[in-house]
């Protein structure tokens, strides 16, 4: 790479909101209530991976029925629940009233990690999966017009639909947004940057807090409570 060239490229921080088929977390989470963070996973001599997650719901039963889902799914050869837990660490992620950590060991050909770390995408930070979707936070290290190039590879090699949901400069933002919506609960950072993706924040706005509340399918009143509390969290931890 000549001096030129490393000059043109940029650090960036990105929110990927990843589908792709036989994925055993993106079925079960789909079809329950509670969803789970990928901490990170380590290859088998197999050709397996065995990966360590957090199973996270409102209530005990929902994490218990994630759980007993992912043990009987056909993609995964193994479920081991830890007793106790790991206390992992969520950067801040208010992961829900119950958790329970587990390891799992499922084929590293249904993951889709391969292709992003391939492709120059660093995993940063555990993967949210639930409702069906995994979001990714990773780093890449290239020229922005590459982007496009480099994701459209990852989608044909692993026949997946990719959406960056957040995108920005490392250098720009000294840090970045993204180390400050890791503060936020999983809904808080849903309804917050779905205010800022629509250009609520924008002067004159450009849509109404019912607007954003039916598009969640959720109350005025509880959207705005989650906003309120997303908002509070945001301007305590940059001042």
């Amino acid at each position: 790479m000549t001096q030129q060239d490393a000059e043109e490229d940029e650090v960036l921080r990105l929110t990927l909101k990843v589908a792709h088929p036989d994925c055993w977390s993106l079925q079960v989470t789909d079809q329950h209530d509670a969803g789970l963070l990928n901490h990170g996973a380590f290859p088998l001599s197999d050709g397996n991976i065995k990966g360590l997650f957090t199973a996270f719901g409102d209530t005990r039963d929902e994490v218990a029925e994630l759980v007993d889902a992912t043990r009987d799914s056909p993609l995964t050869q193994s479920v081991l629940e830890l007793s106790g837990g790991l206390k992992m660490n969520t950067d801040g992620f208010d992961p829900g009233n119950a958790t329970q950590d587990i390891f799992v060991q499922y084929s590293e050909k249904d993951s889709i990690e391969p292709a992003l770390t391939s492709n120059g995408f660093i995993h940063e930070g555990p993967v949210r999966i639930y409702d069906g979707y995994e979001y990714w936070p990773v780093v890449a290290q290239c020229p922005r017009g590459e982007l496009d190039d480099r994701l459209e590879t990852v989608r044909e090699e692993k026949d997946a639909t990719i959406d960056v949901q957040h995108i920005s400069s490392v250098q720009s933002l000294s840090g970045g947004s993204t180390q400050y919506l890791q503060l936020l609960s999983q809904r808080q950072r849903e309804v917050f940057e779905l205010a800022r993706r629509e250009n609520y924040y924008q002067w004159p706005r450009e849509v109404s807090l019912q607007e954003l509340a039916d598009e969640l399918d959720i109350s005025k009143t509880t959207f705005t409570e989650h906003l309120r509390k997303a908002e509070a969290k945001l301007l305590n931890d940059i001042r």
